[in-house]
């Protein structure tokens, strides 16, 4: 008789109690449905339907440590869930949720914490070719400086063995159980499924080795493929890693090119096309999102270039009509960073001010190490720190003024100032 595969579901990051930030008005009322708690309801609504053996969690359940009853109500319903239907549910505890996790894991019948206070420990699923032992370890606090591997040796069970761990890897100064991707491999296991960082990694079988990512992306800085990874274990291996995307939230970048456009309108034909590409694929998922958010950039070389940016932005922001679409698209941040029509090389030889506007997007876009580039970034940071220091932006969630961040904004202000001029010059003409 041939052996059934045991299948174990391993979910990263979920941070319940977190709301999806930057929602429009006409989706902020279903933030709950579209964030981490949707995302947990679907992931249970999975491993049923896909009759997995466990679901696996790999920290950072919670958001916050006040987020307990929160947490509660939506764990216990899902762990409910999965054990009527005969499936064990197991997790480690990170640094967000260190003192709440072992408090739920307390309180929930059929949820197994592993690793409780810093000890590794291990939980043993299956039998024959499909034995399967998941070793967990704990945060014991909320900062740990050094690695949860550092003189651990592993009497491996018989079968596959996997390590579920929350960890910072290769940042030896990290408060967050540094570890090094030498440790792991040396540890002698069959694989390492990681939490904490929140881009997922390009998993593969047989020796499946890295982080899980996010449940579902928290905010625009999250695009891209959400969602747990199902592991299939036979005959006594890893026979396949396959991610399952189904956050009901998702955020895509779009890069929209205006090259050759005769008028301003023929933005909205060339985003509602690429909408339409990226719908086709989208809907192709068997559990599409419900809503995506985009974070589209205008490109090309065009005189339109502002124009477009204002037409896009308007009454099409909140919502973007797909015919036929169940997908709520809408706009998140749209900015342009389109070209004159003319080559910037034949700009920037003009001895005038349009002509030293584009001398300086040329040396933005040149190499990092050109005389001056860095001075004009580093002069720009310090206007833009004043801007951001004071109190009307200090709610908002503003990206750090890192290099690549400045030089963009740079290149968004110049590229407008320089349509504007082009345009003046055409009608003085």
């Amino acid at each position: 008789m041939p052996s059934v595969a045991l299948n174990i579901l391993f979910v990263g990051d979920m941070h319940l109690g977190r709301r999806p930030a930057r929602l429009p008005p006409g989706l902020a009322t279903r933030a709950d449905a579209l964030g981490p708690a949707g995302a947990w309801r679907r992931t249970v609504d999975l491993a049923i339907v896909e009759r997995v053996t466990a679901v696996a969690l790999a920290g950072d359940l919670v958001e916050r440590e006040d987020d307990f009853f929160e947490a509660y109500r939506e764990l216990h319903d899902g762990v409910a869930r999965l054990t009527a239907a005969g499936i064990l549910v197991m997790g480690v505890a990170g640094n967000h949720d260190v003192q709440v996790l072992p408090r739920l894991a307390d309180q929930l019948d059929g949820f197994h914490l592993l690793g409780r206070g810093g000890r590794w420990k291990s939980l043993t699923l299956g039998e024959g070719a499909e034995k399967t032992t998941v070793w967990g370890w704990s945060f014991p606090e909320r900062h740990v400086a050094h690695s949860p591997l550092e003189g651990q040796r592993f009497e491996r069970a018989a079968g596959v063995n996997l390590g579920l761990l929350h960890c910072d890897r290769d940042q030896p100064g990290s408060r967050y159980a540094p570890v090094r991707s030498a440790e792991l491999l040396a540890a002698g296991l069959d694989g390492w499924l990681l939490g904490h960082i929140h881009v997922p990694d390009a998993l593969s079988a047989p020796r499946p080795s890295g982080y899980l990512g996010s449940l579902t992306g928290l905010d625009p800085g999250e695009p891209g493929a959400r969602g747990p990874w199902l592991l299939s274990i036979e005959g006594g291996r890893v026979a396949a890693a396959a991610h399952q995307v189904l956050a009901p939230l998702r955020w895509e970048p779009l890069a929209l090119d205006l090259d050759g456009i005769e008028r301003p309108e023929q933005a909205q034909d060339r985003l509602l096309e690429a909408l339409q590409a990226l719908d086709a694929r989208l809907g192709a998922l068997t559990r599409p999102p419900e809503a995506v958010g985009l974070r589209v950039s205008l490109v090309g070389r065009t005189r339109h270039g502002a124009a477009a940016e204002r037409l896009l932005g308007g009454e099409l922001r909140a919502a973007v009509p797909v015919g036929g679409s169940r997908i709520h698209y809408f706009i998140e941040h749209l900015a342009s960073q389109t070209r004159p029509e003319l080559e910037l090389a034949v700009l920037a030889a003009r001895q005038d001010p349009l002509g030293l506007l584009a001398r300086r997007l040329v040396l933005l876009d040149a190499d990092p190490d050109t005389p001056g580039r860095q001075e004009l970034i580093d002069a720009a940071r310090a206007r833009l720190a004043d801007v951001a220091t004071q109190a009307r932006w200090q709610a908002l969630d503003l990206p750090p003024l890192d290099d690549e961040a400045v030089a963009g904004w740079l290149r968004q202000a110049a590229a407008r100032l320089l349509e504007q001029m082009l345009a003046q010059q055409d009608n003085a003409a």
